[in-house]
């Protein structure tokens, strides 16, 4: 008998895990503080330090 000749699988592109913190975005909301006693007035968009603004997770 001949032997079998398998074809390789085409290989699919495989998309990034988002990152959990930010969800994908990169950016993540940090609250601002002003005076004395350090109130919150607002938030403003932060860096996300998990991803370092990539949006991608970078454990997977």
């Amino acid at each position: 008998m001949a032997p079998r000749t398998t074809k390789p699988k085409p290989s699919t592109p495989v998309e990034p895990a988002v990152c959990k913190p930010c969800g994908g975005t990169g950016n993540v909301p940090t609250t601002v503080r002003v005076g004395r006693k350090r109130r919150p007035v607002g938030q403003q968009d932060g860096l996300c330090l998990n991803c370092l603004g990539s949006g991608t997770d970078p454990d997977a």
